[in-house]
């Protein structure tokens, strides 16, 4: 499993306001990123899976929408999240 308890553990802590922290934006875009790289990398493998490509497409989705909510709420707050995860935007 690409995702066990500790490497989820470790992104809520990195990102989240504390470690027990699973719903905080920041904390729920760091591990869609992280989801995000791991299916991009398994697709470039198996370029004809496409229930695959459908769930990475879903889940691009939900971080945009997540990122459009902090952007508007507060700027700072977004652009410290995107500077820390390293995001194209």
């Amino acid at each position: 499993m690409y995702l066990d308890k500790e490497k989820k553990a470790e992104i809520f802590e990195k990102f989240g306001k504390n470690p027990q922290d699973t719903g905080s934006v920041e904390s729920q875009v760091a591990l869609f990123t992280y989801r995000i790289a791991h299916l991009t990398e398994h697709l470039k493998k198996n370029h004809k899976d496409h229930a695959t490509a459908r769930s990475l497409t879903m889940l691009v989705g939900k971080r945009r929408k997540l990122l459009r909510y902090v952007k508007e709420r507060d700027i700072e707050r977004y652009r410290a999240l995107i500077k820390a995860l390293g995001l194209r935007r």
